[in-house]
């Protein structure tokens, strides 16, 4: 089964309720597809050279936009953001709602530079998540030696 099989569910119970192409409710499959597209924007959200590229062709100048920007943060809802590959998506559509960052991110020379501050962020949390493992498993081992790192209770 797709992850992706579920989530129907999911947006019957969002509000507002949209309407089909036929004038009624949506069916299923919109819903599916709207869910889907609608994840895949989000989640392009989290490379700033798009949000540069959006910003250049002036998406962030039109109120319609904008709008559709506030109404994407159901995706911080525990509910949708289990489906998010990348999580830092959530950090930039939070910005997105400040004026000053869509009019900054238009610069090429600040979007380098998240870029570049992105990319040692997840250097230093890799090697750090890294350092952290090997500390709990080696302190794991040297608790209880004889039982492969699993603690017995003791028996009184």
């Amino acid at each position: 089964m797709n992850r992706l099989d579920d989530p129907p569910s999911l947006m019957k119970g969002r509000k507002p309720s949209f309407i089909g192409m036929n004038g009624g409710p949506e069916t299923d499959d919109q819903q599916r597809l709207r869910f889907q597209v609608e994840l895949e924007f989000v989640q392009c959200l989290a490379n700033p050279n798009y949000l540069n590229f959006l910003a250049q062709r002036g998406y962030f100048k039109d109120s319609t936009f904008i709008n559709y920007l506030k109404y994407l943060l159901y995706w911080k809802e525990p509910e949708y953001a289990k489906y998010l590959k990348y999580p830092m998506c959530l950090y930039f559509l939070d910005l997105l709602q400040y004026e000053h960052f869509r009019r900054e991110v238009v610069n090429s020379q600040c979007t380098k530079f998240i870029d570049d501050q992105q990319i040692l962020l997840w250097q230093h949390y890799t090697r750090r998540r890294t350092r952290l493992l090997q500390t709990a498993a080696e302190q794991t081992q040297h608790t209880n030696p004889q039982n492969n790192g699993i603690v017995q209770p003791k028996v009184p």
